[in-house]
């Protein structure tokens, strides 16, 4: 059962860090990824440094990480800000995606435990369970309780799991996070997710890389036919 996006932020991704800069990082990162720090916007450093309570080398070291992970660019003269959501970013982004986590599900199918399976199942429960009680809003949650996170984890493979999940890993949840908020997908995403646990369970490996593959190709249709037709809602 999850318990909270806290738990899941407290047991993955640098929370280990337990450093002034290490906790900047998180809470500059997590406010990236969910909008409260807007698409595009020039971090200052002067406000950011009151707001969160911290000195400026512990500001800019955290910044410094932000860089590594993509959320935050850097231009000389310029300062930092955060990146632009857009369009041509996201496509690029979700065609790796499809790539790499096409493979993760054809080899998760191939090496995940029977209890893993049972987890990645209890997952989509709750998932269903909160798209039932919101009106058919996706839930937006990270770490182990993250339905994509759990299949590229049970891929057994080190260097596609470090890949998605250390490299690439924040930079999807702010885009997903960002342009996921579509109910016309919801529902959908959840079946083709169930399609997935099926082909998962059943050892359907070239199954499971296709549905995933198809799953992803979708999100990025629907975000790209969103974000084409309304570019005025580009930042959430």
């Amino acid at each position: 059962m999850i318990k909270s996006e806290k738990d899941a932020n407290e047991k993955n991704h640098g929370a280990q860090d337990n450093t002034l800069s290490g906790r900047t990082t998180v809470a500059l990162r997590e406010a990236i990824v969910c909008g409260k720090i807007k698409a595009g916007e020039k971090l200052n450093e002067p406000s950011l440094a009151e707001q969160y309570q911290v000195s400026r080398g512990p500001l800019r070291e955290a910044i410094r990480r932000l860089v590594s992970m993509g959320l935050v660019q850097h231009k000389p003269h310029v300062g930092a800000s955060v990146i632009p959501l857009e369009l041509d970013r996201i496509i690029a982004l979700y065609e790796v995606r499809e790539a790499l986590e096409g493979m993760a599900a054809r080899l998760a199918a191939r090496n995940m435990s029977t209890i893993q399976i049972s987890e990645l199942k209890n997952v989509l429960d709750v998932h269903r369970q909160h798209y039932d009680d919101n009106a058919g809003e996706y839930m937006q949650v990270n770490g182990d309780f993250d339905f994509h996170y759990q299949i590229i984890k049970g891929s057994g493979n080190a260097l596609l799991t470090q890949q998605l999940c250390d490299e690439l890993y924040h930079l999807i949840r702010m885009f997903r996070f960002q342009t996921s908020r579509f109910r016309s997908r919801s529902n959908r995403a959840l079946i083709e997710h169930e399609q997935l646990v099926y082909a998962i369970e059943n050892r359907d490996a070239a199954l499971a890389e296709m549905l995933m593959r198809r799953h992803i190709s979708r999100a990025k249709d629907a975000i790209a036919k969103h974000l084409s037709s309304e570019p005025h809602k580009q930042e959430h």
